[in-house]
Formats: C-alpha cells, sequence, structure tokens
C-alpha cells in the first residue's frame, strides 16, 4: 500500500497567503522531548517554526536527519563531572515512506538513503521526513553516516550534509517537488548545487544564517569537496574555481548567500552584523533580519498565562512556586540539594560555548562569594547545558562549575539540558541570566520563554535583546560596552556590571519592591507576545523571504 505521506499532503487545506510549497532543510529539529535528536537552539527554532507552521495551515515540510544516536545523552562520572553516553534511540511514531533514494558518495555511487514521516498527528507539526543511512544494504561507513548529530569525523560531516542536501532535495522531487526551497543554516548547502543543476531557478532558494561565529560558518577545500560528491556531480576544474573564495576553499555561507534569492539573519543586529561580515564578496544576496522566536502554546505554562491575562498576582505567584517546587524536585533528585521556592533563583541554561561565558559571575570570585553567601538578599543559582562533546574547553568550564557548587548548598548544576529540564529551568527561575559577549550571540531565544513564564531576563545587550529591551521595566540589561576591546578586558566590564545590576537593581527589587518585580515580570510578557512568538515569525517568512 502506498503510503498517504509518500506525495505532498497536508492533513489541512492549507491557508491562501500560505499557500506556496516550502520545503525547509535543518540539520536539527528540537520538537519534543520523545524526539531527542537536537542539540540546542537551532533545533528548538526549527521545532517552533515547524509547530507554527501546523497551527497557521501553512503548506511546508520539514526535511530533517534521522540520528541513530541522537546529539549525546549528558551523564556524570564518580565524582559528578560531565560524562557524555551515545545510546541508541528507537522512534516508534515515525513511520516509513517507501521513498528510497540513491547518491553518490565518495567512491560509493549507490548509497541509499530512506525517507521516514513524521506525522503532524502526532507533536503537531509540519509534515517533516527525516533521512537515514542505516539501510540494508549499504557498507558499514555509509550505515554510519546518520549515527551522530554534528560527527566529530570531518569527513563523515561533509557525507551528513550531502545527506540532508542532495538526498534531502530528491525526497521532495519525490514528494512532486516545491516552490521555495529553505535551508536553516549552511549545513544542507549540497542541495542548492543540486538543484541549480536540476533548473530549480535562484528565485525558489532562500537562506538563513544563524551565527556571526566563524566556526560556525563552515569552510572546507573545494577539491576535497568535489571528491565526496558534494556538488551533486564531478565539477570540472573551471567551474570548482568560479565557487572558491579564500584560497581554494568553500564556504558554506557565502556559497549559499550567493546562490539564494534572499537570506536572512535571526534579529536585527545579527542582519547588520550579517551584511557587513559578507560585504567584501561578490554577488552576495541581501540579507534582512526576521527575529528569532519560540512557540507559545508549546512553551507557556497555562496558568501562568490564563493570570497574566487576567492581571491575577495572586494565581500567578501560587502558580510560581509550585513551578519553582518541582524544578527542585529535579535538583535535589540530582544533587541531594535542598532549594527553598521563596528565594530568588537564578538560572543560566544554553549550549556551553566559550562566547556564551557560564562562569562569568565567578570572575570576581570575591564579589562572588559575597553575592551567594548575601543573608540580607539570598540568591540559588542553577547553571545547565550541554558543551559539544568534543569541545575540551566547555566540558572544562561545565567541571570547574560543579566542583564549586559542591562546596555550596545554594549552587547547582544539572545534567540532561533538552526540552523538559529546559521547560522546568524556564518556568521556575526568577532570574534568566544571558551573557555571550556582545554581536556574538545572533539571536538567543531561551530568554523568550523564559520571559513567557515569568522569569525575567539579565542580560548583555546582545541578539534579541536590544529589539525587546525597557531596561528596568521589562528586563535588566548590561549597559553596551565596546565589543572591540580584547576578551578579557571585556569580560572584567561586564562581570563587574553584572554584580553591580544584581546588588543594587535585581535583588533589592525582588526582596522590597515585590509590587514593581510583579509589574516587571508582566510587562515581560506583555512585550515578548506576540513580538517574539512563532506565530508572528512563520508569517514573516512567508512574507518576507518566501
Amino acid at each position: 500500500m502506498e503510503h498517504i505521506y509518500s506525495k505532498w499532503h497536508h492533513p489541512y487545506k492549507p491557508a491562501t497567503k500560505y499557500k506556496k510549497k516550502v520545503a525547509y532543510f535543518s540539520m536539527e529539529f528540537g520538537i519534543d522531548q520523545a524526539f531527542n535528536i537536537y542539540s540546542g537552539g537551532l533545533g528548538f527554532l526549527a521545532g517552533s517554526h515547524m509547530r507554527s507552521g501546523f497551527e497557521l495551515k501553512q503548506n511546508m515540510i520539514g526535511i530533517g536527519m534521522l540520528w541513530k544516536y541522537g546529539y549525546y545523552d549528558q551523564a556524570r562520572n564518580d565524582d559528578q563531572t560531565l560524562k557524555t553516553e551515545f545510546n541508541e534511540k528507537h522512534f516508534d511514531f515515525l513511520e516509513y515512506t517507501g521513498i528510497e533514494v540513491t547518491i553518490k558518495l565518495h567512491d560509493n555511487p549507490n548509497v541509499k538513503v530512506r525517507a521516514y514521516v513524521l506525522k503532524p498527528e502526532v507533536f503537531g507539526t509540519v509534515p517533516m521526513y527525516f533521512l537515514s543511512t542505516d539501510v540494508d544494504g549499504n557498507d558499514h561507513l555509509s550505515r554510519t553516516i546518520t549515527n551522530h548529530l554534528y560527527d566529530q569525523n570531518q569527513v563523515t560531516r561533509i557525507s551528513q550534509s550531502i545527506v540532508l542536501g542532495i538526498a534531502g532535495a530528491k525526497v521532495v522531487e519525490a514528494l512532486g517537488g516545491a516552490d521555495t526551497y529553505h535551508l536553516n543554516e549552511g549545513h544542507a548547502l549540497p542541495a542548492f548545487y543540486y538543484l541549480k543543476d536540476k533548473g530549480v531557478t535562484k528565485d525558489q532558494m532562500v537562506f538563513t544564517t544563524h551565527t556571526p561565529e566563524k566556526a560556525g560558518n563552515e569552510e572546507r577545500d573545494a577539491r576535497h569537496l568535489n571528491r565526496c560528491g558534494f556538488f551533486g556531480r564531478t565539477y570540472s576544474e573551471q567551474e570548482l574555481q568560479t565557487e572558491m573564495v579564500n584560497g581554494g576553499m568553500i564556504n558554506y555561507t557565502i556559497s549559499a548567500l550567493r546562490m539564494a534569492r534572499k537570506a536572512n539573519g535571526v534579529s536585527k543586529l545579527h542582519a547588520i552584523v550579517a551584511n557587513d561580515m559578507w560585504k567584501d564578496y561578490e554577488d552576495i544576496c541581501k540579507i534582512i533580519p526576521i527575529t528569532n522566536a519560540q512557540n507559545q502554546k508549546f512553551w507557556q505554562d497555562e496558568t501562568i498565562k490564563k493570570s497574566w491575562n487576567k492581571g491575577n498576582v495572586t494565581a500567578y505567584k501560587k502558580k510560581k512556586t509550585a513551578l519553582k517546587s518541582e524544578l527542585f524536585e529535579e535538583v535535589y533528585k540530582q544533587t541531594g540539594k535542598k532549594l527553598d521556592p521563596n528565594v530568588l533563583t537564578i538560572v543560566w541554561a544554553r549550549r556551553f560555548a566559550g562566547y556564551k561565558r557560564a562562569d562569568l559571575l565567578l570572575h570576581d570570585y570575591d564579589r562572588f562569594k559575597k553575592l551567594i553567601h548575601n543573608e540580607k538578599y539570598p540568591v540559588q543559582i542553577i547553571w545547565a547545558g550541554k558543551p559539544y562533546p568534543f569541545d575540551y574547553g566547555a566540558i572544562d568550564t561545565f567541571n570547574h562549575l560543579v566542583h564549586q557548587s559542591k562546596q555550596e548548598p545554594n549552587l547547582a548544576v544539572v545534567i540532561g539540558y533538552e526540552i523538559d529540564l529546559s521547560r522546568k529551568l524556564k518556568c521556575g527561575s526568577d532570574v534568566w541570566l544571558n551573557t555571550p559577549r556582545i554581536t556574538r550571540e545572533a539571536s538567543g531565544t531561551s530568554g523568550m520563554t523564559a520571559a513567557m513564564n515569568g522569569s525575567v531576563n539579565v542580560s548583555t545587550d546582545d541578539g534579541w535583546i536590544p529589539e525587546f529591551k525597557k531596561d528596568e521595566e521589562n528586563c535588566f540589561v548590561l549597559p553596551a560596552l565596546d565589543y572591540k576591546l580584547p576578551t578579557y578586558e571585556q569580560d572584567k566590564l561586564d562581570a563587574d556590571n553584572l554584580y553591580n545590576i544584581l546588588e543594587n537593581k535585581v535583588l533589592p527589587t525582588y526582596y522590597d519592591a515585590p509590587k514593581n518585580w510583579q509589574k516587571i515580570v508582566f510587562k515581560a510578557m506583555d512585550d515578548v507576545i506576540p513580538e517574539f512568538t512563532t506565530q508572528r515569525m512563520a508569517t514573516d517568512y512567508y512574507k518576507k523571504l518566501f
């Protein structure tokens, strides 16, 4: 029997303004805790987008990868430090569509790729197709391509891009083709090369760039990519020359910006930074801002939402205390520490990357100690997040925080930072601490869902914050500084400003002026909804990009 989803199909008639057929390619999607194939913000964003596409009845589908071991599972060594585990995943809610395509990889002309569908009724997303090379008949090496998200082996990483891009494009062809092909980040770049050869025009290709981080904008040797099958066929030396930048390299972002009709950055600030980053390269398309957002229906607690709508402070406080207790239950289970729901609770939780500065609070150790031992204004601090499993610097920071927290009853580091824990942290915290070095965080979205649940943002002025902030009215913002300063100087200034804001503004407001605090909490909800919800964002993508 042919699967209903082996052809382009939606369980609804697409709304008129969203009738263009869009295929959305992304290396990771964070849709539900039960489907843990994502690493962080890029996935959370893409997942929220797919949910809002469904809610708005958009004619869109998602194309992703079925990671056999997901990203990794966070565990602990004997001394509570980070241990990375790779466990095989089983997702019974995916169905094989009967679509199998073949691609050429390196010297293997017949690598089979199968497409599994995630039907809309499972999690409330648009139809999504997940690709796997773990198929009978493939040799061992080919079968392992879809094992690990962001594999550390560089050749495997290239193969993953070819699978997502070329096999993904072939799956869309099998479904009947799309009007618009959208790459969420440069990972699926081979799709553009393949589609161009197939006669798909520039008008049909759009691209989202997500990071001002150099490392996030992949760059690889052009001839090596050619041997790997990156372009969908073997390019002649002359064709390669036209694609090369920076001395024989292919930069995924630059190539995508040249092939797309239009591109977007993920906040107003990021679009400025991105246009500036790539301005010296020829034939680059325009980069417009479409600020990231998150799905309100999925992330916002129902009781919190009702109490905010009615302005009912008593109901809000009662629920917030319950949510704090729920989070503290998890902290107790993991660390044996009993936290107090009446104490101001600060959470720092996101991907552990150097520029995000998980340990900024510890930079001036004496002031840090003073802060956590302040009897008049007590605080509790929880850290959570996943470092890349082979980023030893980030893992070291994580472990340093583990060792520091062991000595203090009001500090905790929790593991398992995925959707469920993320929700608990956002709902159960009073302050959402966000400390990236300025201009390095393209958008950042965790603070949006924190604000939806009454956690007040304390943040550097980066990413989406400049579009949202009303300092001391809906959040607390560190004064801007010159981002061209040496990083250690930036860190010192930011740390000093952070201590000052916590000591002189945040803590006194929370404890001495609770009515003011409540005003800030509700004002943040007013300002984050609907401006930073994916309903707005999914609409913008159709209006401004597709």
